[in-house]
């Protein structure tokens, strides 16, 4: 029976060539158990896909097959035969006789999933030979302005994908499947503590009116500088790490059940400068003080006992000056591949480079790559990317010094690509350098409305496309660049008179 599929594919007048990996009596073999027994379908249907099929008639019968078992019905020779073309030859046969062939033939059920992870592990092996062919061809006769660097970034892209799933076409996916996964979102969500449907940040009142991290998105955090939008971002990649928990799979491998494994992209500090802040908050010590080594014991102390938890946390840190948006992403596929991947972070959008030459010559274009790429990459690896952003000085020329949209920097991509912007302001930082002279009446004006908002900031969610904007009021501690919830009457404990 393989072999009348083979004469019908190979003519003795073909010359001889090498063919590509398959295994037709498997296929065979599996399609006729699920004839035969339509519960062999299920032992299968999670990874295998009528793509992954070498012959063509088989995806087809695979594909009719998984419609009907879908539909709650019944899937045999007889109820499958109208769906097929009836005209068409097997060697000898027809569909029709093809079929009650492989139904008479069939495996036992208990045999299916070993025969589906064989051609499924084919199919993956000829896109290998798809993805190397390519490469070669591209090799040959690239075009003068592609620099082979630019090919390795793309073919490593490539093998991500066929690495996380098997292909590498994308292509439709059906509306029945999206809402399995959005169920299956609304249900871990409903499971998780706090009711979460994305990491949480622990910071509870921006958690609440984000839903945490969602994956996928695009999250744009920006500020004028003082602000504390490093510091920001550094907490919340730290409260991530620390809370991370993975769970083991069905294949073997992780996922994170709480927390997650960051990635994080410094442009403008060091990952020395970068661990010094994170060790600043974390332990309460001044940075200025770690920096000129004025400690006390008990700081040192401190220090010593945050440090042996922070080298336990899954927090990577790249510190490369200037690098471009390409390599940003062959580099957070590598880490995605290797440690895992839950967030990333790049600090930040203005000091990246585009990969093209003609956006280099434009900056309001380059930005644009960069901030397409980043939501490519948030699509494309699965996680929140939070990309920090500077804003325009003309927020310095308005009274209420809150920022705007229109006040992102060189490029309206910024507003647009991002599902969420978030700006920090912080009124202390301004009220600061209007202080009058002490014991004026502007003097004590002026105290109680510092009174009011030291120690305070502000994030204002500019823009979200899944929930409401607003603004979110958070605990900001200047000498460790901390911050924290906002102690409020339901927060504190229970007081007795």
């Amino acid at each position: 029976m393989a072999e009348a599929l083979r004469k019908l594919n190979q003519s003795a007048e073909t010359p001889l060539y090498r063919e590509a990996p398959n295994n037709i009596e498997a296929e065979q073999a599996l399609l006729g158990a699920i004839l035969v027994n339509n519960d062999a379908f299920y032992r299968v249907s999670d990874f295998l896909k009528p793509t992954h099929f070498y012959e063509p008639l088989h995806r087809r019968i695979y594909e009719v097959l998984s419609e009907l078992i879908r539909m709650g019905k019944m899937a045999n020779p007889v109820t499958i035969k109208t769906f097929l073309p009836a005209e068409e030859k097997v060697g000898d046969m027809t569909v029709a006789q093809y079929l009650a062939r492989l139904a008479a033939e069939a495996v036992t059920i208990i045999n299916a999933s070993d025969y589906g992870r064989a051609i499924y592990d084919l199919a993956t092996r000829r896109s290998l030979i798809t993805v190397g062919e390519d490469m070669v061809n591209v090799a040959y006769d690239a075009p003068v302005d592609m620099a082979p660097q630019t090919q390795i970034e793309d073919a490593e892209r490539r093998l991500f994908e066929l690495a996380e799933s098997g292909r590498y076409d994308g292509g439709f996916e059906s509306f029945s499947d999206a809402v399995k996964t959005a169920i299956d979102m609304a249900s871990a969500a409903y499971m998780r503590d706090g009711h979460l449907s994305g990491i949480a940040t622990a910071l509870h009142d921006l958690d609440a009116r984000m839903g945490g991290l969602q994956p996928s998105d695009l999250i744009v955090l920006a500020g004028r500088p003082g602000m504390g939008k490093t510091s920001l971002a550094t907490n919340i990649a730290f409260n991530i790490a620390a809370a991370y928990e993975p769970e083991q799979q069905a294949d073997g491998s992780f996922k994170a059940k709480n927390g997650g494994v960051v990635g994080f992209f410094s442009l403008e500090m060091s990952a020395e400068q970068l661990a010094t802040r994170i060790i600043s908050e974390q332990a309460e010590v001044p940075s200025s003080k770690i920096r000129r080594g004025d400690m006390t014991e008990t700081d040192f102390e401190k220090l010593v006992v945050c440090t042996q938890t922070l080298q336990k946390i899954p927090l990577f840190i790249d510190s490369t000056g200037g690098i471009s948006i390409a390599q940003l992403a062959a580099r957070s596929r590598r880490l995605k591949r290797q440690r895992g991947l839950d967030v990333l972070v790049i600090d930040y959008i203005q000091l990246m480079q585009g990969s093209s030459a003609k956006s280099s010559q434009n900056r309001v274009q380059e930005i644009t790559e960069i901030t397409t790429g980043l939501k490519a990459l948030a699509k494309e690896l699965s996680v929140p990317i939070i990309a920090l952003s500077q804003l325009s000085r003309q927020v310095e020329s308005r009274d209420d010094k809150r920022p705007q949209l229109s006040d992102l920097r060189e490029s309206g991509s910024i507003e647009q690509d991002a599902d969420v912007v978030l700006f920090v302001y912080r009124d202390e930082y301004y009220m600061q350098s209007k202080q009058p002279e002490e014991g004026t009446a502007e003097y004590e004006e002026w105290r109680l409305k510092f009174e009011r908002v030291k120690g305070k900031a502000e994030v204002i969610i500019a823009k979200q496309r899944h929930g409401p904007t607003g603004t979110v009021e958070l605990a900001f501690e200047g000498q460790y660049t901390r911050f924290s919830d906002l102690a409020d009457e339901q927060r504190l404990p229970e007081r007795f008179e």
